[in-house]
């Protein structure tokens, strides 16, 4: 299982629901980190210091920031990007099946969108 953090402005009935259907998943909001209204490289840092994969509607500027720190040799766990456009129940299943499955590492550098399939 790996960890996941939500970004900012990510819908809660994703965050919540995610939590419903396995409570001991290893997930936390920006803003439970402290990191309210803190700017994309802020949070993509904060995510590598913690080891944890973000996830975030913000596909405008977050990616660029990603693929930034990738070029400059800097750690980076890897991002998700959902379009608003995904369903919840989408949405959901996917993002636990990334935390429940996915081992330590193995979205370094990537920047990957959902749905998954």
């Amino acid at each position: 299982m790996i960890g996941l953090a939500f970004d900012e402005n990510f819908n809660q009935d994703v965050f919540r629901g995610l939590l419903r259907r396995n409570p001991s998943l290893d997930v936390i909001r920006i803003q439970a980190a402290g990191l309210t209204r803190a700017e994309d490289p802020v949070v993509l840092e904060w995510a590598s210091q913690q080891g944890r994969v973000l996830i975030s509607h913000d596909v405008s500027t977050i990616t660029a920031y990603a693929y930034e720190r990738v070029a400059a040799g800097k750690n980076m766990p890897g991002v998700f990007e959902v379009p608003r456009s995904v369903a919840i129940a989408v949405a959901i299943e996917d993002l636990r099946l990334i935390a429940e499955c996915s081992r330590l590492g193995e979205w370094e550098g990537q920047v990957r969108y959902l749905p998954l399939r």
